[in-house]
């Protein structure tokens, strides 16, 4: 039974958990208010693999939780080249659109709020991003996560297109490529 506890504490460790956002919520009812917490959550491995959610419960931990759970139900693979991303993409979610371009290194992750909590949950470290439209946080996490969903990889890119890696790879990964 110890064994199995330790194995689970390990699991869950692993990953990076980021609280992007709470919201209080209320509800009036005959007494007075009701009031509930909504939690956006991000959790990655810093190593290409994310996740977002969203918990909604009467308390703050249990809404993170919830977020939390949801997240990790809905990891996915991201196709990192080197510390950035492959390529360059424009996302809309409602309102929201997410411009993501993929950086040299030591540019750093130029984001804000929820653009940055997603990325570097992803594990990017290099790259531009923009927010366009509304600024709900939402929608904007959802943009991004989509838009990671959506990434190829080069390697795929280049045999589909019948073309070498070094055509396609940013100029800053072509040396890398060619050795």
């Amino acid at each position: 039974m110890a064994r199995r506890e330790g194995r689970r504490e390990r699991q869950e460790t692993e990953f990076e958990e980021k609280v992007v956002h709470i919201a209080r919520t209320a509800k009036v009812v005959k007494g007075g208010r009701r009031f509930a917490f909504r939690a956006a959550v991000v959790v990655g491995d810093g190593n290409g693999r994310v996740g977002v959610g969203i918990g909604k419960a009467r308390e703050v931990p249990a809404a993170i939780r919830k977020g939390v759970e949801r997240a990790k139900r809905n990891m996915i693979e991201v196709p990192l080249l080197g510390d950035t991303i492959p390529h360059e993409i424009t996302v809309d979610f409602g309102a929201a659109r997410v411009f993501m371009k993929p950086a040299a290194p030591g540019t750093g992750v130029i984001a804000g709020g929820a653009v940055r909590a997603v990325v570097e949950a992803a594990g990017v470290r290099n790259i531009l991003t923009k927010s366009l439209g509304s600024n709900n946080i939402i929608n904007v996490m959802q943009a991004t996560f989509e838009g990671l969903k959506q990434m190829k990889d080069v390697h795929e890119e280049a045999r589909r297109r019948g073309k070498p890696l070094a055509q396609i790879v940013p100029p800053w990964y072509k040396s890398e490529v060619e050795e």
